[in-house]
């Protein structure tokens, strides 16, 4: 991945100045406090491993990934944002106002330098790959430049990631922004969906079914680890694959014909199409006897929605709405 470039020699001895000045310990600016302290802070969060306190509430912010993205922005705060990047596809309509006002730092992930440029309190990351040791990207770096870092907890899981994470994730987001009850406000919104979503499913006999997010050697495909799996359970679903302990793990297509799934899940994104995706599956010999191909059932959802982030529920609309036509209005 091609990484941005300082602009001039000034930028990059600018950067080399405040790394240096760092010396071994993190620099407190970007969490000095300027006033009286907001109401919960000091906040202390653990969060993958690392223990971040909030003097204050950030407010020059940078989000990375779509999910991390969507996620501020649900709670409003496009105007504590300096930054993002790195988007999976399109971004949620009702968020597209709000996103086309904060400034796209890149496309893909901006440089560390790119990052200082931008003089960020908090970077909050979607994937690990965001705080990447080789690109230069670690959380440690951040630390040393006086930068707070955010990792979404489905990338360092202590246990199943469910509904449950989904809300610790957002409230987590509420507090360090102090907006607790605007996380309490898009949870409830949330899990009206997935209420609806389990009446509109009650009684159905569940539907086994095989994820296909990309390969062609071997099927990367979702474990038991992952949101991804609470999604299809909700969807009145069963993930073949369920006992995997990863969220994503590589499988063999002689092993997906053995467990013969009645359906194919697609996740959407990048380069391949989800129609290539289909001809490929239906074209491999492995696979000719499994009944989801023999039936071309397939359901489809964008790789954005089946992540620990604020699309989930509607997702396990979408999904349950293909898997049980009719069901779910």
């Amino acid at each position: 991945m091609a990484r941005n470039r300082p602009k001039s020699a000034l930028l990059a001895l600018a950067v080399a100045l405040l790394v240096s000045a760092c010396g071994g310990s993190p620099t407190p600016s970007a969490n000095k406090p300027t006033g009286p302290a907001a109401q919960g802070f000091p906040l202390v969060i653990d969060n993958c491993g690392v223990r971040t306190t909030y003097q204050r509430p950030p407010q020059r912010a940078v989000s990375l990934n779509q999910h991390a993205t969507e996620v501020m922005l649900s709670l409003g705060l496009e105007k504590s944002m300096v930054g993002t990047g790195y988007l999976d596809g399109e971004i949620l309509p009702e968020y597209q106002t709000a996103y086309d006002s904060v400034k796209v730092l890149s496309k893909e992930y901006p440089s560390f330098e790119t990052l200082l440029e931008a003089e960020p309190d908090l970077v909050y990351g979607g994937w690990a790959d965001t705080f990447d040791e080789k690109e230069g990207r670690s959380r440690a770096a951040f630390a040393k430049a006086g930068i707070n870092t955010h990792l979404n907890s489905e990338e360092c899981p202590t246990g199943p990631v469910d509904v449950a994470s989904m809300d610790e994730e957002i409230r987590t987001l509420g507090r360090i922004f102090g907006v607790p009850e605007r996380a309490e406000e898009r949870l409830t919104k949330l899990h009206a969906t997935l209420d609806e979503v389990e009446t509109g499913l009650a009684g159905v006999t569940p539907v086994r079914l095989f994820v296909y997010d990309s390969g062609d050697r071997t099927a990367f495909t979702a474990g038991g680890k992952g949101i991804g799996n609470e999604m299809i359970r909700r969807a009145a679903g069963v993930n073949v694959f369920a006992d995997l302990d990863k969220v994503f793990a590589d499988v063999s297509f002689e092993q997906v014909a053995q467990r013969a799934p009645d359906a194919v899940v697609i996740y959407d994104y990048g380069d391949q199409s989800v129609e290539a995706k289909k001809r490929f599956l239906l074209s491999n010999p492995a696979l000719a006897d499994v009944p989801a191909i023999r039936n071309k059932r397939f359901a489809v959802l964008p790789l954005s929605s089946t992540v620990l982030g604020v699309r989930m529920p509607s997702a396990v609309e979408s999904l349950a709405r293909q898997l049980h036509p009719g069901r779910v209005q």
